[in-house]
Parts: structure tokens; C-alpha cells; sequence
């Protein structure tokens, strides 16, 4: 599933797309703001009585597993675009306790020494070690 085309303004919120199984994809779904709150509006051709469904599905119970399946998807995506980025500083900073310190300096800092039994090294003809 593709949530993509997020619009901030208007009853169409959003376009997806979904791949049913692996095997079936829907494109051109649209997430609309209707009176009754948020629904999948399934792709459409216009004709002189109206708008028609492309495909849509067959019985209530999966119109409505789909439908909940897609708007999960839209609020997900939405609660994703509203978390700060990596690249982003915090709006504003809250106290944490944390305490700002200097980094240790390399006199601050112990030397590491490998575990027991990793020090061995082979050596290589022409007498060069190899590590």
C-alpha cells in the first residue's frame, strides 16, 4: 500500500494505491473527507448518469476491511509526516536532566585493549605482519 499526494486543504486528502495479494493493484484510490468522516473513494469513469466504479469490492464485510486497511495506512502516514526528522532540531527543548558536559579529551578517555586471544597476528612471507 501508497499513501502519496497528501493535500492540506480540500475533501481529498489523499490519493493510494494498493496491491491486493501480489497479484491485483488498484490505483487512483482516494481518501476524501466526506460529512460523515473520512472514506476510500474507489477509482471512477464519469458517464452521463454519473460516476462509475472502476472496480470496487464485492461484499460489505471486505468494503469495509479495505476501506479500514487504507485509512490505517492515510493516519499512519500522516502521524510519520508529523514525527521530527533526523536533520530536524526539536521545536522546543524540554528539560530532561540532562547535564551539558564537555567531551573527554584523549587524556579523559581509557585506552582500549582487545579481549584475550585476539592479539595474534600471522605473519605473511617477506616477514610482514598481517592483522
Amino acid at each position: 500500500m501508497r499513501i502519496h499526494s497528501i493535500n492540506t486543504s480540500g475533501k481529498i486528502l489523499a490519493n493510494a494505491s494498493v496491491t491486493l495479494g501480489g497479484c491485483f493493484a488498484v490505483r487512483n484510490l482516494r481518501i476524501v473527507d466526506g460529512s460523515k468522516g473520512l472514506f476510500v473513494s474507489m477509482p471512477s469513469y464519469r458517464t452521463d448518469e454519473g460516476l462509475k466504479d472502476v472496480c470496487f469490492p464485492c461484499t460489505k464485510e471486505f468494503r469495509q476491511q479495505f476501506q479500514n486497511t487504507v485509512l490505517a495506512a492515510y493516519r499512519q502516514e500522516m502521524a510519520r509526516l508529523h514525527e521530527p526528522q533526523a536533520h530536524e532540531r526539536p521545536r522546543q527543548r524540554e528539560s530532561s536532566g540532562f547535564e551539558e558536559r564537555a567531551a573527554p579529551g584523549p587524556a579523559d578517555t581509557p585506552e582500549e585493549t582487545p579481549p584475550d586471544g585476539l592479539e595474534e597476528e600471522s605473519h605473511s612471507p617477506g616477514g610482514m605482519a598481517m592483522q
